[in-house]
């Protein structure tokens, strides 16, 4: 999989920053908060299922990829079918993201530009620096929270077993890998406060823009 970027110069003046962490950690919450400070959010996980649905040349290639149970009737995702064929397949998997990733990196590209009225934008999205996006970006913000708090909050939010959940947690970057990254880095873990946190790297990233 390969992502290029053509369309936007060093000469940009909004921001484009990422958000990502691992599964439970609490990226959304972070992004609303930002949202409340009224900073645009791109949600790449939400969008990507949609244009999985509504971008035609990516439902053929899907189709292509993974045969006609993959979407309904109603053109739908059967999303219980795809997992089951890429779960425990890599290189289905890896195929499959190299059609969906590419396509949310231009969506989000365009979504920047509708944007260019603001002094900073953010980009969420769990796979960001494994899909290679987090290269053109200007900061990345990791969010963090202890293995524990995040099965727990996951097993609750999704109704599913401590097991699947580890199974889902293994197939991600580890979050000591994701911080070798990171410009800020945001505790979820209960004895901070995210409204603080939040606050401080948004001012830095006013100020910063100001330089």
């Amino acid at each position: 999989m390969k992502i290029t970027k053509t369309k936007r110069t060093i000469e940009s003046v909004t921001k484009q920053v990422g958000v990502t962490g691992g599964i439970g950690s609490g990226k959304t919450t972070v992004c609303k908060i930002f949202e409340s400070l009224g900073v645009p959010v791109y949600y790449a996980d939400d969008r990507a299922k949609a244009i999985m649905v509504e971008n035609k040349e990516v439902v053929e290639k899907i189709t292509q990829l993974l045969g006609p149970k993959t979407y309904d009737p109603l053109l739908q995702l059967n999303r219980a079918f795809i997992a089951r064929v890429v779960f425990n397949d890599p290189e289905k998997l890896q195929a499959l993201n190299s059609i969906v990733h590419p396509a949310v990196f231009e969506d989000s590209e365009n979504w920047f530009d509708s944007n260019s009225n603001h002094i900073y934008c953010l980009k969420e999205a769990a796979l960001l620096i494994e899909s290679g996006s987090h290269k053109f970006l200007d900061k990345i913000i990791v969010v963090t929270a202890p293995i524990e708090l995040r099965i727990g909050r996951v097993c609750q939010r999704d109704q599913v077993a401590r097991d699947a959940v580890l199974a889902r947690m293994d197939k991600q970057m580890p979050e000591s890998e994701k911080l070798k990254y990171a410009d800020f880095v945001i505790k979820n873990d209960g004895t901070q406060s995210l409204i603080n946190q939040v606050w401080e790297i948004h001012q830095k990233l006013i100020d910063c823009s100001s330089d």
